[in-house]
């Protein structure tokens, strides 16, 4: 007997990988999907800033300002150390930029998952915060060495302004780079629906990456 064939890999992205897509040219673009589409086959793939962002959350739900980011940059395994260490300078530096400690409490997202014409891509803030005047935001973290370019930020804003009664209602996206502690909120004067026709321009030549790496 025969096996049975496997059934398609549909395309599929996350917030992450489709941004890092728009931010490349060229033939990058068609080596960039197909790398996603292998790790997407082999369900492969580790999350080395897990530990990280669990003590960033904890230094803002429990109002410490640092110390568990602190505490973190020393426990982890030694081959992730010079890695958190990097990462602890600026993400104090935006802690400290949010006010008094006290005045922010931890808010909790939710995944989503946006269409952007057949693509679906899964909208995952890493958390949100709150402020003691009502306001909101829902935070992706940027860990990549090189600062965020606009492509970036305004596709990763974007969608999830797009879909943010899902993810946080009322919230405002904010992206932080952590490594420069910086925090990248939509720019004023962008036309949603000129981003949108972007994006959908983006997300059809994915799919079509997607199908020529099978």
């Amino acid at each position: 007997m025969t096996a049975p064939a496997s059934a398609p890999l549909t395309p599929y992205a996350t917030l992450l990988g489709f941004t890092r897509y728009v931010d490349r040219t060229g033939p990058t673009k068609a080596t960039f999907v197909g790398g996603l589409r292998k790790q997407r086959a082999s369900r492969s793939g580790f999350n080395p800033h897990g530990q990280f962002v669990k003590a960033l959350k904890a230094d803002i739900a429990f109002h410490t300002g640092g110390t568990h980011l602190d505490q973190v940059a020393e426990q982890v395994k030694p081959r992730w150390r010079p890695l958190y260490q990097a990462l602890v300078p600026g993400a104090t530096a935006w802690l400290r930029s949010l006010g008094e400690p006290t005045s922010v409490d931890l808010a909790q997202t939710r995944d989503a998952l946006a269409m952007l014409g057949d693509l679906p891509v899964k909208i995952n803030p890493h958390f949100g915060v709150r402020y003691a005047d009502g306001r909101a935001e829902a935070v992706r973290l940027h860990f990549d060495e090189t600062p965020p370019s606009e492509e970036a930020v305004l596709a990763t804003l974007h969608l999830m302004a797009r879909h943010m009664d899902a993810v946080l209602p009322h919230a405002e996206p904010v992206l932080v780079d952590v490594r420069r502690g910086q925090a990248h909120r939509m720019p004023e004067g962008v036309k949603a629906d000129q981003v949108e026709r972007w994006l959908a321009g983006e997300a059809a030549a994915f799919r079509a990456l997607w199908s020529t790496a099978a």
